[in-house]
């Protein structure tokens, strides 16, 4: 057996030959983590540090202030911030396990499955890459209000539901599943279904961990759906609520806003760090041998 094959993606002990990877890797985190301290230093900076010319980035005399004058605003309304946060936690559950199931299901459906017009939904797929949110919206708009959703949670998930680049990194990894093996479970009674829980789905892990963070993204630091389809104040999310109270504070909305952007930054930087080994695996293969 080569050396070759013996070598891992994330090995478990660090070996002297590893050490001239650390000297290129460890300056370039250092760099690609200065983003994240700089988040977390701003939320805790006064006012006058916010404002200090040149800029710092570190924080001299860290401060809760920014903190206690946001949760003060937020007490201010007649709605309770907890109603904002529950509402955002139960979208984006939803959210995120619809977009998993829909994504992987159309995949293995493209993938492995024969149909008519099959080449033509995923040619749309593609071609729905080439378009940005914003120039769809008047027709999101129109479905949202036909469908009779308008100020309703759906209205908050059906818009992102579709993941034009989720279909197709987990379609790329589904091709990659030998029909062979497919075949074999058929011929053994399983029917479609069966094969795409208990074979197709475990393979295609590592590229649905990657599709929930995207999701997870997309659905948690949403805020358009709050303002275009949403009226009823206790229907809306977390993030169009503190966007709104710090947009409209004026200098000290600067402090209210780091600390806003913190609150909304914590929980993908969590969720990216608990399933971060299946999205390395994700980059990493190429193929299933």
């Amino acid at each position: 057996m080569s050396k070759y094959s013996m070598t891992k993606i994330n090995p478990r002990r660090l070996g002297r030959s590893h050490i001239k990877y650390l000297i290129i890797l460890l300056p370039l985190a250092l760099f690609m983590l200065l983003p994240i301290v700089y988040i977390i230093n701003t939320a805790f900076k006064p006012i006058d540090e916010l404002y200090a010319f040149p800029p710092r980035f570190f924080v001299l005399k860290p401060t809760l202030s920014n903190f206690t004058r946001l949760f003060r605003q937020t007490s201010s309304f007649g709605i309770p911030f907890t109603r904002y946060l529950f509402n955002s936690i139960v979208i984006t559950i939803l959210g995120v396990t619809l977009t998993v199931i829909i994504t992987s299901l159309s995949a293995y459906g493209l993938s492995k499955l024969k149909f008519k017009a099959k080449n033509t939904l995923f040619r749309i797929n593609q071609l729905a890459l080439m378009f940005v949110p914003v120039a769809v919206t008047i027709p999101r708009f129109l479905i949202i209000v036909k469908l009779g959703v308008y100020n309703t949670p759906v209205a908050h998930i059906l818009p992102l539901l579709a993941m034009p680049v989720g279909l197709f990194l987990v379609k790329q990894f589904v091709d990659q599943v030998p029909n062979s093996l497919l075949e074999s479970a058929r011929i053994d009674g399983a029917n479609d279904y069966q094969i795409y829980w208990h074979i197709v789905l475990p393979i295609i892990k590592p590229a649905l961990a990657t599709v929930a963070i995207l999701a997870f993204q997309s659905f948690w630091n949403n805020e358009t759906t709050s303002s275009l389809y949403i009226s009823d104040d206790s229907q809306k999310t977390v993030a169009f609520f503190l966007t709104s109270i710090t947009s409209g504070a004026g200098i000290a909305g600067a402090g209210m806003g780091a600390a806003a952007s913190l609150i909304m930054f914590l929980p993908n930087i969590i969720i990216f760090i608990i399933i971060q080994n299946k999205v390395m695996d994700t980059m990493a293969h190429s193929g299933i041998k």
